[in-house]
């Protein structure tokens, strides 16, 4: 009994019953070698029942009969049994798909989430590859003024907008909150900058209507680059810290990793004051700032 239930597992594959026609195509298979089991059964058995005296006709017409009732009752009634199994065998394969596509995604956003994202985060190779971190300009602020399900909309519409751009080449993420996240492949640094950049324009220009308010979001974003000899948490570190610095530079903007501090207050997105510039050299470990830069203010 084992090996026969070792042998149906050998010839199903749950991957391929996702139509009906590989249901019938299955049953099929399974009709014809049962009957050729039956068949080959009935070879054996007969002659041994002949011996023994129990067939009640010549052995060659209980052959001819045995065959005969092979193909007709054994064929029908395992091609039945076949069809059944398989209908019961696709419905179990499309569930487990959908498991298996449920478990990888963000509900609200319908992006991937977290867990898949680092599985694939932790494949990237590192060649023609970044990485970029998105995060949410004021997003409490949307939901104490506007309450929850607005704010449910702003993540679908920010969701769309990056759909829109990446498309399904480049795995996006809703890695939680109002954090988001892609693996941006192929091109350039510059083009995939671009690309991030295009992002940002798009949602900071579409304003969410809801009863009769406009709601404006906009989003800031840390763009780090892959390489082959760097690793996945390093690169993933460097986009954290270039997102800091476009929430502490104003928000709406995008930070590459390459953007140090330095020009980026220099091109006057940056303004330091000496509180939040001992905050962002403490965190990113740097050692020293100028008295110029540390003369400016932000919010």
């Amino acid at each position: 009994m084992n090996l026969i239930k070792r042998w149906i597992s050998l010839q199903i594959d749950l991957d391929s019953f996702h139509s009906r026609e590989a249901v019938y195509g299955f049953a099929l298979k399974m009709t014809f070698r049962a009957v050729i089991l039956s068949f080959l059964f009935n070879i054996v058995a007969l002659p041994i029942f002949h011996v023994f005296g129990l067939l009640p006709l010549s052995l060659g017409d209980t052959i001819k009969l045995s065959v005969a009732f092979s193909w007709l009752v054994g064929g029908a009634v395992s091609g039945a049994l076949a069809i059944v199994t398989g209908h019961v065998i696709r419905e179990l394969s499309i569930s487990r798909a959908e498991f298996a596509h449920l478990s990888r995604t963000d509900v609200l956003s319908g992006l991937l989430n977290r867990r898949a994202f680092n599985e694939i985060l932790a494949s990237t190779d590192g060649h023609d590859a970044s990485l970029a971190i998105f995060d949410l300009d004021r997003f409490k602020a949307i939901n104490d003024s506007h309450g929850h399900c607005v704010g449910d909309d702003v993540i679908r519409l920010v969701s769309q907008a990056m759909v829109e751009v990446f498309g399904p080449a480049h795995p996006t993420a809703r890695l939680g909150g109002e954090e988001f996240g892609v693996i941006i492949h192929g091109g350039t640094s510059t083009q995939r900058l671009a690309m991030v950049e295009r992002v940002r324009a798009l949602i900071s220009e579409r304003p969410l209507a809801c009863d009769g308010a406009v709601v404006r979001t906009t989003i800031s974003g840390g763009v780090a680059d892959f390489q082959p000899d760097r690793r996945r948490e390093t690169v993933y570190s460097a986009a954290d810290r270039a997102l800091y610095l476009a929430k502490t530079g104003g928000r709406n903007r995008i930070v590459h990793e390459s953007d140090g501090i330095e020009r980026l207050a220099g091109q006057g997105q940056v303004e330091l004051t000496e509180e939040k510039g001992r905050a962002l050299f403490t965190r990113f470990g740097m050692e020293t700032m100028s008295d110029g830069q540390a003369g400016q203010a932000s919010a």
